[in-house]
């Protein structure tokens, strides 16, 4: 993007700037640690980023345009500016009647789609009343035994209004059946039917455990919702791939980007093999990413994310469809970053992710309560959480251009990074025989196992701050609070600090 005599200048510059700005500084007052690095310990962070970092690049090629290849910049021309993101809160409540009046509450309040939680039983496909259901019944999400429940939750809701995103996993096909059928009932034709189910199963085998089946026969029955769906209900995502739940698990950035295209690819590899046309399905595969707290890391994965997708879409497959060269995605905020302790902290976490989603070019988003690490959100707080997406929609100014981050040194850097990163784990599954056959082997779960010890072990001995529980704690501080300077990593006390207590959703439903 840059001339070569241009890169050489600036290098020249950088290295007088070192030498008669920075180095005097350094010398005098350091930094405020030897290393910085971005959220995940993947990557270290420069001190200073410059066109030299992106030198290489060819804007056409790496870069575009918004809605052209490689959709690094957006899926879509015009992104915000021409329909915001959906404001897609999740929510499920015990009974099919709560569910029904905490949707009809969040659509009141303005949010624009639905996100079904169900509880545990009815995501390994027992009945509430099944010995396996004891002490789980309507716990995390709704209960769902019958299409008289599902009509419940959707009383007074027109189908053909709203999109539907279901969490649903191993029972899916049954779950989206009986929506369909409540859309019948409403005289809905199937083709205005939109929404999406998650369908991920073998997410469920690496980050979350409630399949049904074993791997091999749960793809024959995901492939054959693929088939089904484009001929029945066309409008609808037929899955929902997933790399929140990897990343919840303790995955890296660039492995939540990996290991969900890895999937993605055993998807398309299986539909494939079944005799589908990749331009049948692949314009319905929606894709579904977490967004924590490293603001920046978090932009440059989804763009990363988009520009591979496209190349693996166009190279592996020969998708022809543009919108089969598309990854559209819906990003919920990190619940295992919600803590406990000083529980209105998360309200800013939340927000700073919330953000980060927009500035990536997310396509639905939900954002969390302040109370999960507690309990299932209040409406207070389900409410501060919607209106957190729409201060960032009609307040921020951050929906009102596309990719604002674009040209950025950093951002562009750290997304060649993530991006190569990524390509490097996926080269390795497949030396490996692939998703499926590395999921069936454990390599998949150790690899995450592995970065969540890290990342653990790390805020358990200080190295990692995390306000409220390791620093920052009222509790420590309460005497001379108003006069007693911040502690310093040298005054760090030798006490261990407190767990972090997560949101029982992200680890028992999303």
């Amino acid at each position: 993007m840059f001339d070569s005599d241009d890169l050489a200048d600036i290098r020249s510059a950088k290295e007088e700037w070192e030498s008669a700005t920075l180095d005097p500084v350094l010398d005098r007052f350091g930094e405020r640690r030897d290393t910085f690095e971005t959220d995940t310990a993947g990557h270290e962070v420069d001190r200073l980023y410059t066109p030299d970092d992106v030198g290489e690049r060819d804007y056409r090629e790496d870069i575009g345009f918004p809605g052209e290849e490689p959709y690094t910049r957006g899926v879509y021309p015009t992104m915000y500016r021409g329909r915001l993101w959906t404001m897609r809160q999740y929510a499920g409540m015990g009974t099919a009647r709560e569910t029904n009046e905490r949707f009809q509450y969040l659509i009141d309040e303005g949010q624009t789609g639905l996100s079904m939680a169900f509880d545990l039983p009815t995501q390994m496909g027992y009945d509430s009343d099944a010995e396996m259901a004891a002490g789980e019944v309507g716990k995390s999400g709704v209960a769902i035994d019958s299409i008289h429940d599902m009509a419940t939750v959707f009383e007074g809701i027109p189908l053909d209004e709203v999109s539907t995103s279901m969490t649903i996993n191993a029972p899916a096909s049954v779950l989206l059946a009986m929506y369909i059928a409540v859309g019948d009932r409403q005289g809905v034709d199937r083709k205005e039917l939109r929404g999406t189910i998650q369908n991920d199963v073998l997410k469920e085998y690496v980050a979350r455990n409630p399949y049904i089946y074993p791997p091999e026969p749960s793809m024959r029955i995901i492939t054959d919702i693929f088939e089904f769906c484009a001929e029945e209900v066309p409008s609808f995502n037929t899955i929902s791939i997933s790399g929140y739940h990897i990343r919840e698990a303790g995955s890296s950035a660039a492995q939540e980007i990996a290991f969900t295209l890895g999937n993605g690819i055993e998807y398309v590899e299986a539909a494939t093999e079944a005799g589908l046309a990749v331009d049948d399905f692949a314009p319905q595969l929606s894709f579904f990413f977490a967004s924590y707290n490293n603001v920046l890391e978090e932009v440059a994965k989804f763009r990363a994310a988009r520009r591979m997708w496209a190349k693996i879409m166009d190279e592996r497959f020969d998708a022809d469809d543009p919108k089969s060269r598309q990854l559209k995605f819906h990003t919920q905020t990190a619940g295992s970053t919600l803590t406990a302790q000083q529980i209105d902290n998360n309200i800013v976490r939340v927000a700073y992710q919330g953000l980060a989603a927009v500035l990536g070019g997310t396509q639905s988003l939900h954002t969390n309560g302040k109370d999960e690490a507690l309990s299932l959100p209040t409406e207070e707080s389900v409410r501060t959480a919607l209106r957190t997406q729409q201060i960032l929609a009609h307040e921020s100014g951050a929906a009102d251009t596309v990719d604002p981050l674009a040209g950025s040194y950093y951002v562009e850097g750290l997304t060649d990074e993530l991006e190569e990163e990524a390509f490097d784990i996926l080269d390795t599954v497949d030396g490996k025989g692939g998703m499926l056959q590395a999921v069936e082997d454990q390599w998949v779960q150790r690899q995450v196992q592995d970065v969540a010890f890290e990342r653990q072990q790390a805020i358990e001995e200080g190295e990692r701050v995390i306000v409220g529980v390791n620093e920052y704690d009222c509790s420590r501080c309460a005497t001379n609070a108003t006069t007693r300077p911040p502690r310093t990593r040298s005054r760090r006390s030798t006490r261990p600090p407190r767990a972090i207590r997560t949101s029982y959703r992200t680890s028992s439903t999303r």
